[in-house]
C-alpha cells in the first residue's frame, strides 16, 4: 500500500472527544489462524488509548441528560484502570472532578497516567470478593454517597455502557466487515462490550457465534458453559474477568466461553508484537488467544473479529518485563536446585542496577530512588568490589566535618561495605538463612563473577511458586 492509498482526515476536529470511535480494523496475517481469517479492531487508537473511551462519553452524557451529573459535580467510579482513564479524559474536558477507586494489582503506568490527568485515585485491595467493604465497587458507591454532587457511574449496571457499543462499535464492525462476521470474541469486565455488540449483530440478522474470552480464575466461563461459577482465583490480566455476572451483561447472548491462563494470554500478546508489530495490553492477549483457539478448531473458513482493547504501553513494567514475568511464575524456567533458581534479575543480562566506586553518593542515591532499590552492587572493571545501601549513605550524612553538599559529592568507595556476604551460585537454599538472620542481602557469585542479589522476598517468592 502506498501513502496515497491511506485515508486521511481532511479537517481538524473541535475537541479530542470527537476522535472517539471509528477505529481501524487490521487482519492478522503472520500468526497461524487455522482455516479462518482473524481481524482485530484497534480500539487502542482511541484518544484515551482504549475501548473504554466509548462508554465514558456515553455514560457521562446520559447522566448529564438525566440531571444526575451537574456542573461542578464529581464523577466517582470503580475501575480496573482503562474506564478510569476514559472517564478522566471525558470528565476533565467537560469540567468535572473525577474520583476513582482502583484495585491495587493495576499497573503503575495506569495509576501514574490517571494522577497526571488530575484524577483522585484511591487504591483498594484486589484480593477481596464482591460484598466486602474494601471491594472496589462497594467502596466507590460508598464514597459517591458521601461526596456532595457525587455521581456513581457504576459501569457494571449502567445501560449507557452497552448502548455505546450498540450504537457505535457494533455498526462499525458490521460496516468494516461488510456484514460478514462468523464469530465475535470479547471479554467481560463490566459486560457492556459483548452485550451491546452481540445485540447489534443479532438485530442485523447475523448468525455470528458470540464467544466469551475469560481469564482462568474468573467465574464467568463456568457460568456460561456449565451454568455454575468456576473456581474463584487470582489472575494477572487486567480489565476483564469477574467473580459475579455484571448486571450489564446478558449471558443468554453468549454461545461459548474459553478460560485462558495468564501465561497463554501473555505469550499471545507478546507474539502479536513480534509478528504483527502491534503493542497490545494484557486483556487483548486473552481475547486473541481465545479467538485463535476457536479459529484452529474450525474445519472450514470463517471470518472472526476481536479487539486490541488497549495499548500495551500501559503494561511495559509487567507483560513486557521478563523479570516481572519470572517473579510471577508466568514463564517456564529450568530449575537447577541451587541459588540460580532464585535470581530473576541477573547482572549479565543488564537487569541489576549497579554503581561504580568513583561515582558520587548523590549519583548513587538518585539511582536508588529512580529505580526503586535500596542497595546497589559496586562494580569496578566488571568485578564486584562492594555494596552500598541506604544505611551507608545515612551514616555518611551524619558526619559533621563537611557540608551536606560535600557529603553527597563524596565517592561511593568512601561509604560502601567491603565485608560482603557472598555465596557461590551452586550452594543450596539453606545457605541463605544465616545471611538473612543478619539482616543482609545475599550476594551470589559464579567463581569470581557477580551473578545477582537474593533478598528474603526472592526466597519466599521461590518457595511460593514451587510448592
Amino acid at each position: 500500500m502506498s501513502m496515497s492509498d491511506v485515508p486521511v482526515l481532511t479537517r481538524p476536529v473541535g475537541s479530542l472527544l470527537d476522535l472517539i470511535g471509528k477505529t481501524p480494523m487490521v487482519e492478522v496475517t503472520r500468526i497461524d489462524t487455522g482455516p479462518c481469517r482473524l481481524f482485530l479492531k484497534l480500539e487502542s487508537q482511541n484518544p484515551g488509548g482504549s475501548i473504554k473511551d466509548r462508554i465514558a462519553l456515553s455514560m457521562i452524557e446520559a447522566a448529564e441528560n438525566a440531571g444526575w451529573l451537574k456542573p461542578g459535580g464529581t464523577i466517582v467510579e470503580a475501575t480496573a484502570g482503562n474506564t478510569g482513564l476514559a472517564l478522566t479524559l471525558v470528565g476533565k474536558q467537560k469540567g468535572y472532578k473525577v474520583l476513582l477507586v482502583i484495585p491495587d494489582k493495576m499497573s503503575k503506568e495506569k495509576i501514574q497516567h490517571l494522577r497526571a490527568m488530575g484524577a483522585d485515585v484511591r487504591l483498594t485491595r484486589s484480593d477481596v470478593p464482591h460484598g466486602h467493604p474494601e471491594y472496589y465497587t462497594d467502596m466507590a458507591e460508598r464514597l459517591a454517597q458521601q461526596i456532595p454532587g457525587g455521581y456513581f457511574v457504576n459501569q457494571f449496571a449502567n445501560d449507557a455502557n452497552s448502548e455505546a457499543h450498540f450504537k457505535t462499535t457494533g455498526p462499525e464492525i458490521f460496516e468494516q466487515m461488510e456484514g460478514q462476521v462468523d464469530a465475535f470474541v470479547a471479554g467481560i469486565g463490566s459486560g457492556g462490550t459483548i452485550t451491546g455488540i452481540a445485540r447489534y449483530l443479532k438485530a442485523q440478522g447475523s448468525h455470528a457465534q458470540i464467544i466469551l474470552a475469560d481469564p482462568v480464575g474468573s467465574a464467568l466461563a463456568g457460568l456460561i458453559n456449565e451454568g455454575v461459577a468456576g473456581p474463584d482465583g487470582s489472575y494477572s490480566v487486567e480489565g476483564i474477568g469477574q467473580n459475579f455476572m455484571p448486571e450489564t451483561a446478558d449471558p443468554d447472548l453468549i454461545d461459548k466461553a474459553y478460560s485462558i491462563p495468564d501465561s497463554e494470554a501473555i505469550a499471545t500478546v507478546r507474539d502479536l508484537l513480534l509478528k504483527e508489530g502491534i503493542l497490545a495490553g494484557s486483556s487483548s492477549g486473552t481475547l486473541i488467544a481465545t479467538a485463535l483457539r476457536w479459529c484452529r478448531e474450525q474445519t472450514e473458513p470463517k471470518r472472526v473479529v476481536t479487539f486490541v482493547c488497549d495499548t500495551g504501553a500501559k503494561y511495559l513494567s509487567k507483560v513486557y518485563n521478563d523479570a516481572w514475568l519470572a517473579d510471577q511464575g508466568l514463564t517456564q524456567r529450568e530449575l537447577h536446585g541451587d541459588l540460580s533458581d532464585l535470581i530473576t534479575r541477573k547482572y549479565a543480562n543488564g537487569d541489576v542496577v549497579v554503581i561504580g566506586p568513583d561515582d558520587t553518593l548523590d549519583t548513587a542515591f538518585k539511582r536508588m530512588k529512580g529505580d526503586g532499590v535500596s542497595q546497589l552492587p559496586v562494580i569496578q572493571d566488571g568485578r564486584l568490589v562492594g555494596i552500598l545501601d541506604e544505611s551507608d549513605i545515612v551514616h555518611i550524612m551524619n558526619t559533621d566535618e563537611i557540608t551536606r553538599k560535600e557529603r553527597f559529592a563524596k565517592p561511593v568507595s568512601s561509604a560502601m561495605t567491603r565485608d560482603l556476604d557472598t555465596l557461590q551460585v551452586t550452594e543450596s537454599l539453606d545457605a541463605l538463612i544465616p545471611i538473612f538472620d543478619r539482616d543482609r542481602v545475599a550476594i551470589v557469585l559464579d567463581g569470581e563473577t557477580f551473578v545477582g542479589l537474593i533478598a528474603r522476598t526472592d526466597l519466599i517468592n521461590h518457595l511460593s511458586l514451587n510448592r
